[in-house]
């Protein structure tokens, strides 16, 4: 009985983890570049497009407590299939700022860079389609990003990058 009384004495004693907690403040669109060179060179409108699009990510802690922003960055390129004439260019980085409280040091980054930009993936995803639409194109409606994958992808690329920095 009095081992009982003792641990529930300790784990009183010890403070609870609390659960991670994230709202989404805000979100801009911080640069953003689109150029319809089909219109400017005249390529044809009947092409058929080969879409590529890069991703970048980006984060920073903010100067108020709890508050960071990570950033989307995307380059999509429109080319004409079979060809290598461009239809289009879009360079666009969207930005969302986060107060994120109760997540250990040790997991803010990979939060940073998975968990935000997914919850703001789908706003962007929108602001694509309306730009590439408004451009005189289809509205370009991305596929999902998986961030943990591009995550655990750029880790792999810098581990790989700091091997041969420590073979010599």
């Amino acid at each position: 009985m009095a081992e009982e009384e003792t641990a529930k004495t300790e784990e009183a004693a010890q403070p609870q983890q609390q659960a991670p907690q994230m709202r989404v403040l805000g979100q801009f669109i911080r640069d953003m570049s689109f150029e319809n060179i089909m219109a400017q060179k005249g390529a044809p409108s009947d092409a058929t497009p080969d879409v590529q699009v890069q991703v970048n990510l980006d984060a920073k802690k903010r100067s108020a407590d709890h508050q960071y922003e990570s950033a989307i960055k995307l380059n999509v390129t429109s080319k004409v299939k079979d060809g290598d004439k461009t239809l289009f260019v879009l360079e666009i980085d969207y930005v969302g700022i986060f107060h994120i409280e109760n997540v250990p040091d040790d997991q803010l980054h990979p939060f940073l860079l998975i968990e935000c930009p997914r919850m703001i993936f789908p706003f962007l995803r929108r602001v694509v389609s309306d730009i590439t639409r408004d451009g005189g194109f289809p509205p370009l409606n991305l596929e999902n990003i998986d961030f943990l994958q591009l995550y655990r992808s750029e880790l792999a690329r810098r581990q790989a990058a700091e091997a041969p920095k420590m073979d010599a």
